[in-house]
């Protein structure tokens, strides 16, 4: 009876707006009786106080104690967590209530932010939809960040997302490029067409804020401008000049090797990097360098992969790891030099590097431009992928090797093998004018252009490589519209590698994409003995194949702009025997110039390594290095081909 009217008094001065004499009450209260009714009242008295970090602990206890206020006292505890900046604690209590968070878009902006902040959109993609029927803004902006960091190729319901995000926000041009990236995949070229402007005329007038909302990868497929890559920087928490010279002031020990780590995803042999790296690391001169792959592949595609990847270095997995426990591991091995392998690409933990992780950090390979937000060192690439003209547009300074940024495996990659058009259903007769490159590199700029090209080739054929049945038929629909035949345009699918590779010399032209060129694409079709036609680009990604193109010595098929390009394709198709010379001397130089030297490669870019360390070393900051050529081989390489 007393605890009754204990608890009925304490309520009184709670209504009453008297919160001290509350809490006076409730903690004789406690004394006597501890059950989840007391606690509740307890929790919203303190809250009253201001008193947060207690209120949330003591609806977290009330909740623990049951009663019909039970799920209503756990809410409160995990907003409370959240405002206090105690996010592990609400995201562990969010775990126990997962189906109401989906119903509730409070919660689920709760729950979400936290898991985008830890990297794990992917997981926060079950809150999508509620977030994006909220009526507040910044949960339909979380949601649209959620779609776009996980979109899936086959899920048309992103598209649709942010589509009627669009219509919701007609103003936002953020969530306007976020629909232009999915329309892009699905080549939605009317609608690509429509809103591109818009972005176009916005940047024109001055106003280039919103562009720091797009990907990072994603701007790449709209824009060649450097300074609007550069600007373009949602994928990763920033970083501050003042990090980076913490990190350069740390001790480090430095032993008779260098230690170099590379971190990536895509550490199994089916992925493309892979198929370019892979004999770089086999030929790494273990009497010189220790290396260690420190690696968060996905377990799924480990499981498809034949290699024995033992010989590739040291295998450390980090797939489970927070960013803190794969730093230990980084600090653990005492790595010199740091190497991201991904960049602003799915997958990435770049993270780690703005954790001061080395005292050299690196960027190659995985990502074509200044990998923004990121503490790093240096950008590998060489003359034509990182001209002294992009200095300005990137912080890390360069690394240029002499012939090419790009390796290329010449053992594990087959040789392609003879086989006829009438096996693929093309024409014997015409002239075929190939893309092997993926549907968000086909711009409408692009499909013009190459309208243009089969329209002034009489025999021409356009042979496109698809990744979905819509961007399909897209394509189509806008090269018909162009005035080009439909039994003009034929299609391929992705296919086996191996099979991929036997169909690319059955055209006779590939032809290259802008802003983003070809990259494993073009390596691959020029191993194959297909000549591939390109332009000079503004940018890294559209200057790559323009750097494979040197190393392997066809620099006649680098146009100088669009109407060069199209001047070439048309004369080539015109006169199919110009490009016999070419295919003879791509079968001449493959096997002896430096784009499939992997050994070669691999010496050029431990001299670059050991440049990095020198400077380190003698307490140097990074600074821009140009690694020399070794002497020009006159006889093809000794590499064994299988």
């Amino acid at each position: 009876m007393l605890t009754e009217i204990s608890y009925k008094a304490a309520s009184q001065h709670f209504r009453s707006g008297d919160y001290t004499s509350s809490l006076v009450t409730i903690n004789k209260l406690l004394d006597v009786q501890k059950d989840a009714r007391t606690y509740m009242l307890l929790a919203r008295t303190l809250k009253q106080l201001k008193h947060k970090a207690e209120a949330a602990q003591a609806f977290q206890l009330a909740a623990e104690l049951g009663g019909q206020h039970s799920e209503d006292n756990l809410i409160d505890a995990i907003r409370l967590y959240f405002e206090l900046g105690e996010k592990e604690k609400a995201l562990a209590l969010a775990n126990r209530i997962l189906p109401k968070l989906t119903r509730d878009p409070e919660l689920a902006f709760i729950v979400a932010s936290l898991l985008v902040e830890r990297g794990q959109a992917r997981i926060a993609r079950v809150f999508k939809t509620v977030l994006i029927r909220s009526k507040e803004l910044p949960h339909m902006l979380l949601g649209a960040r959620i779609s776009l960091n996980t979109w899936d190729l086959f899920d048309p319901s992103d598209i649709e997302t942010a589509r009627v995000l669009l219509s919701r926000i007609p103003t936002s041009h953020p969530v306007r490029l976020m629909y232009l990236t999915f329309s892009r995949e699905h080549s939605k070229y009317d609608a690509v067409e429509r809103h591109q402007p818009i972005i176009d005329a916005a940047i024109a007038s001055g106003e280039t804020d919103f562009v720091k909302m797009d990907g990072t990868f994603f701007n790449l497929h709209w824009t060649g401008d450097e300074h609007l890559n550069q600007l373009a920087r949602s994928n990763t928490p920033k970083f501050s000049p003042e990090m980076t010279a913490l990190r350069h002031q740390m001790p480090h020990t430095w032993g008779d090797k260098i230690r170099i780590g590379y971190l990536s995803s895509d550490l199994f042999d089916k992925h493309a990097t892979m198929k370019l790296i892979r004999r770089v690391f086999e030929l790494h001169d273990r009497d010189r360098f220790d290396v260690t792959l420190f690696c968060h592949s996905d377990p799924k595609m480990l499981a498809s992969n034949e290699a024995n990847r033992e010989e590739w270095g040291n295998l450390v997995t980090v797939r489970d790891m927070s960013d803190e426990e794969i730093l230990a591991e980084i600090k653990s091995r005492n790595i010199d030099i740091l190497v991201d392998l991904k960049g602003h690409t799915i997958g990435t933990r770049n993270t780690v590097f703005n954790m001061q992780a080395a005292p050299i950090q690196v960027a190659w390979l995985g990502f074509p431009g200044s990998t923004v937000n990121v503490d790093l060192d240096y950008a590998i690439g060489d003359k034509f992928v990182l001209p002294d003209s992009s200095k300005p547009h990137y912080y890390e300074k360069f690394c240029r090797l002499p012939e090419t940024y790009q390796p290329n495996d010449p053992i594990h990659r087959p040789l392609a093998k003879p086989m006829t058009r009438k096996e693929v259903g093309l024409p014997e007769d015409a002239f075929i004018y190939a893309s092997f490159n993926s549907n968000r590199k086909i711009t409408p700029q692009m499909l013009d252009l190459w309208a243009a090209i089969v329209k002034s080739t009489p025999n021409g054929v356009l042979w496109i490589m698809t990744n979905n049945a819509e961007g399909r038929i897209n394509i189509q629909k806008k090269l018909v519209a162009s005035g080009v035949p439909a039994k003009r345009i034929l299609f391929m699918t992705k296919m086996h590698f191996e099979h991929h590779l036997n169909r690319i010399p059955l055209a006779d032209l590939g032809l290259d994409t802008y802003p983003v060129n070809g990259h494993t694409t073009t390596s691959e079709q020029l191993w194959a003995g297909l000549p591939v036609l390109t332009y000079k680009g503004t940018n890294f990604a559209s200057r790559v194949s323009e750097s494979l193109l040197h190393a392997i010595d066809l620099p006649e098929l680098i146009a100088e702009n669009k109407d060069d390009y199209l001047r070439k394709a048309v004369e080539f198709g015109n006169n199919p025997e110009l490009i016999k010379p070419l295919r003879q001397r791509l079968e001449d130089n493959r096997l002896k110039s430096p784009l499939f030297d992997a050994e070669r490669f691999c010496r050029h870019l431990e001299t670059a390594y050991e440049m990095m360390a020198d400077r380190a070393r003698q307490g140097l900051k990074p600074d821009h290095i140009d690694v020399a050529s070794l002497p020009t081989r006159t006889e093809p390489f000794m590499e064994k081909l299988d």
